[in-house]
């Protein structure tokens, strides 16, 4: 059960937490073989991204876009409107934005990384270096591509798998300082990921945030959100940070927007949407910018490459991913994956995070080296033993670099993501029993090698090749 610990003087509060929703419908599960598994991913080159999904039984390669919508988003969907400009739905979707996020310039995109695409192109370039916490995948690309540098500030605890800490998603505020007053000039925007993707799903404190705000107000650089999980982020501030347990989430939201000049945001997570995202701006001139890229690309600024009804379904999902009952299940029951994990001897991640719990592949296959890629090793050994698609989170994604050399990334994970209100408690049993079994034999486990790979976001479409012995 996914229990809620109680306090003497709440001896009267239900334990276990249940989830606040009931199913309303159901989509079948295709049982598969072991021998059909391995098939499938030898036909898929190794890769899980190539996988037909219906040869998979738990995916839990991403919670982006994999959710489930609320019977509200689908009459949302009933009620879109589809003007090409001008949509009552564009309003309603505009409204929903500036309730949590009240900047002046909403533009939505088909999808975050959409987003990124025309913030970049617009204040990118090559000798420009964008600092991050910790970029993810999509974020660093779209910054690369312009031949700007992506920096990573993130605080030494969050690259410590092992280590518990409240906020290991922080900036560092020192490094962060020595930078901007070294190159300054150099800086278009210090962009802050919430919550922490590519370090495992770990949040940033409101006090932290300050700081940066501090910094970027001293150096005069503008602050921007990576907000695709902002209200997971928020419970947890509501949940760790000090003068903060009773405060409403969508209040802490606010507060973490009025510190920001701008944000991306990719609807399809914490916008309970299947698709979707937009780009938010203080900047009047930038956001001039910005729209004319958007029409070149997407669509017109009061679409911007979404049907009506998908920015109807995103406006409702804005008012349900802050309610309390909601985010309590989702942390929870995120938790009790982990901690399932971790009973078994399973190393992940720890603290757990809010969207996805993350295994510490450079830890359980240590006679992998990481450029064979143990990350990836074990995310194929999940799938074929128990139909379970993951994502590396490692030297497959990050290892290349712009110049075409390859390194280690700076650590080695699986990340098992849960879709928003998809898969029950048993479902997560499973996971947990799948894992362990696999832990259990990780020593015969071997590496991997790329035969191919594209230019960018290589783990996308790269093939692979098992090594042998």
């Amino acid at each position: 059960m996914w229990f809620l610990l109680a306090s003497d003087t709440e001896a009267m509060i239900p334990r276990t937490i249940i989830e606040p929703f009931r199913i309303h419908s159901v989509e079948p599960l295709r049982m598969t073989s072991e021998a059909e598994r391995r098939e499938a991913i030898a036909a898929a080159g190794y890769n899980l991204f190539s996988l037909r999904s219906e040869v998979v039984l738990i995916d839990l390669l991403t919670d982006s876009g994999t959710g489930a919508m609320s019977s509200e988003q689908w009459a949302g969907i009933q009620r879109g409107d589809e003007a090409y400009a001008g949509s009552p739905s564009w309003y309603r979707f505009e409204a929903a934005v500036q309730e949590l996020f009240p900047l002046p310039h909403v533009i939505p995109t088909h999808q975050g990384r959409a987003a990124e695409k025309i913030l970049m192109t617009a204040i990118g370039g090559p000798g420009k270096v964008v600092p991050n916490n910790t970029h993810f995948d999509t974020t660093r690309a779209n910054v690369e591509a312009t031949g700007a540098e992506a920096l990573d500030l993130v605080i030494p605890e969050g690259l410590d798998p092992a280590l518990e800490h409240p906020f290991k998603g922080n900036m560092d505020l020192a490094r962060l300082e020595r930078f901007l007053r070294e190159r300054r000039e150099d800086v278009p925007a210090v962009f802050v990921t919430i919550t922490n993707n590519s370090g495992g799903g770990q949040p940033v404190s409101l006090e932290n945030l300050r700081g940066v705000r501090e910094l970027c107000d001293r150096y005069t650089v503008p602050l921007f959100l990576d907000a695709c999980r902002f209200a997971e982020n928020a419970w947890f501030i509501r949940e760790r940070e000090r003068g903060q347990a009773e405060r409403e989430v969508a209040d802490i939201v606010r507060d973490i927007a009025a510190l920001a000049d701008g944000m991306t945001m990719s609807a399809k997570k914490d916008g309970l949407a299947n698709i979707g995202g937009w780009l938010a701006l203080r900047d009047d001139e930038l956001a001039a910018s910005c729209r004319n890229l958007l029409i070149l690309t997407e669509g017109f600024p009061t679409y911007g490459g979404l049907a009506g009804r998908d920015l109807d379904a995103i406006a409702q999902g804005l008012k349900e991913v802050v309610q309390h009952d909601y985010l309590r299940y989702r942390i929870r029951s995120t938790g009790y994956l982990g901690e399932g994990l971790l009973r078994s001897g399973v190393p992940v991640v720890k603290p757990i995070g809010g969207h996805a719990v993350y295994l510490d592949a450079r830890s359980l296959l240590p006679h992998v080296p990481p450029l064979q890629y143990p990350g990836h090793a074990l995310a194929v050994a999940l799938y074929e033993a128990g139909g379970i698609r993951s994502c590396e989170i490692g030297t497959v994604m990050f290892g290349r670099q712009p110049d075409g050399s390859e390194r280690p990334a700076a650590l080695d994970l699986v990340r098992l993501a849960v879709p928003r209100r998809t898969y029950t408690q048993s479902h997560i049993d499973y996971v947990i029993e799948v894992c362990a079994e696999v832990a259990k034999r990780s020593s015969e486990l071997r590496g991997y090698r790329i035969v191919h790979e594209p230019l960018a976001l290589r783990h996308f479409t790269a093939r692979f090749e098992p090594l042998s012995g």
